[in-house]
């Protein structure tokens, strides 16, 4: 079970939460995930696309822990333009419900020059804790 940690006075934030706290579980460290299918291909070429496709390639490598998009407590991402993430703000988030829901994490977005991937327009990190049973 997490808790959101939203400090009194602090305006809500939108798509993310400041702070996670969880009371025990098994913790799991998710390495950087691009957007591409498991088969190392990208099928897509805007930055809404492949963060949908990250998003869904942490979720899998969560599923092989147990664990469920909830489970996330924490992303970081990094991205090559932030002025791109500006602009397709709004399909960035679609792609984050469709994935995740109406749960966020406490979120860091770093923008990077460049990521090891040439196609690669984003890259999620990501660390999870899931419920003992």
């Amino acid at each position: 079970m997490s808790e959101v940690l939203q400090p009194p006075g602090w305006k809500r934030p939108r798509g993310y939460a400041n702070g996670i706290a969880t009371s025990s579980g098994r913790q799991v460290f998710i390495a950087g995930q691009i957007g591409w299918t498991a088969e190392e291909i990208f099928e897509a070429h805007d930055l809404a696309g492949q963060m949908r496709q990250a998003l869904a390639n942490v979720v899998t490598v969560l599923a092989e822990a147990g664990g469920k998009p909830e489970h996330v407590a924490q992303l970081t991402c990094f991205l090559t333009d932030k002025k791109r993430f500006l602009a397709e703000g709004k399909a960035c988030g679609e792609a984050h419900r469709a994935i995740f829901g109406k749960h966020y994490p406490a979120t860091t977005m770093v923008e990077v020059t460049a990521l090891m991937h040439d196609q690669a327009l984003i890259e999620i990190a990501a660390i999870a804790v899931i419920p003992e049973r």
